[in-house]
């Protein structure tokens, strides 16, 4: 297993490095729509979607609307003097509300649950929550002052995946050794509240790391820490999201598509939070 997973991550790693950097921005929104449109594939299992039919189906239509927003702005213009998109900022907007929303299914899991769980349109639904947000918010920063440097869009992306994995791999480390105090055991029972300090430590370090690189003006190092660590956490909360979808369709993995990892919902549960959260952040606060 571990050979597959070492295997599979030097396939897949230089080409992703490879799409963010190099792919032209018409084209990488087509590839990220694919990646999006495989994790529907995955969450109509998870959505208690059966046949493959139905499956194919509810990824279609994941594919057609990013179609639509691909087509909903004219060339590159994702963003205007400055300004996102209105349809690309108001679809981040509701992201931030469906994490808001998904925590609160989280602390109230299985107790009071069986409104959603029981409803197969609902979990679907709450994929497309999920699924077009994160395209929304990838293309949104890959393309940000894209006329003045075309890879600082790319910066940002790679921002984002290092402080997520610096909080994966801070998390693991300290939960296997200091982990005692359950995150949400009904939900994940291998998380622990120590683990996700640990990880939003590790994180730190990256966070710390942007400063000196972007030369962050000393007043608003605080408001980069505070974006960070709350995309830190969110980050956990789109783990612990698809593990409570797939405790609810029964199943381990939500499918077998990457050798030793499992499914594409798999490596990027955390991701899905991380970056539509990150997105909303940014626009927000910081363009």
């Amino acid at each position: 297993m571990l050979k597959q997973r070492i295997i599979t991550a030097l396939i897949l790693a230089p080409l992703a490095i490879c799409a963010i950097l190099f792919l032209p921005v018409e084209h990488f929104k087509v590839v990220i729509a694919g990646v999006v449109a495989l994790g529907a594939y995955e969450w109509a299992n998870m959505s208690g979607i059966n046949g493959r039919v139905a499956k194919a189906t509810f990824m279609t239509l994941i594919l057609l609307i990013c179609a639509i927003l691909i087509f909903a702005v004219d060339g590159q213009q994702v963003w205007y003097q400055g300004e996102l998109n209105g349809i690309y900022k108001f679809i981040l907007g509701i992201a931030a509300v469906w994490w808001a929303v998904s925590l609160g299914m989280i602390l109230t899991y299985p107790k009071y649950s069986s409104a959603w769980t029981e409803n197969v349109p609902i979990r679907a639904a709450f994929g497309i929550l999920t699924l077009i947000p994160t395209w929304v918010a990838v293309i949104s920063l890959r393309t940000n002052l894209y006329e003045v440097d075309p890879f600082y869009g790319a910066s940002l992306i790679f921002y984002v995946l290092g402080i997520v994995w610096a909080a994966d791999i801070g998390a693991f480390f300290v939960g296997v050794k200091f982990g005692k105090h359950k995150l949400r055991p009904n939900v994940s029972p291998g998380k622990s509240i120590e683990g996700l300090l640990g990880g939003v430590m590790a994180s730190l370090a990256i966070i710390a790391f942007a400063a000196l690189h972007y030369q962050f003006e000393a007043s608003r190092i605080g408001l980069h820490i505070v974006i960070g660590v709350i995309t830190v956490a969110v980050s956990a909360l789109g783990d612990l999201n698809e593990s409570m979808f797939k405790r609810c369709a029964g199943i381990k993995d939500s499918g077998k598509l990457l050798p030793g990892h499992g499914g594409i919902m798999d490596r990027i549960d955390s991701l899905t939070a991380a970056f539509p959260v990150f997105a909303f952040c940014y626009v927000v606060w910081m363009a």
